[in-house]
């Protein structure tokens, strides 16, 4: 089942991925950002896929 805040959530998982990429780019790491940055991604991964399995009805 399709709901309205998934698109948010598809494109929140999108810009912190896009912000660790930049991270460790960046000349002066924060280690505490990128990690910060890396579980909230995987937080965001994990309800993409939750979501996604919804969507086909495996949830």
């Amino acid at each position: 089942m399709f709901s309205g805040f998934d698109p948010f959530v598809i494109l929140f998982t999108i810009v912190i991925a896009i912000g660790i990429v930049r991270l460790f780019g960046a000349k002066k790491k924060n280690p505490f950002a990128i990690g910060f940055g890396l579980v909230s991604l995987l937080v965001f991964l994990i309800m993409d896929v939750v979501m996604v399995m919804g969507w086909m009805g495996k949830a």
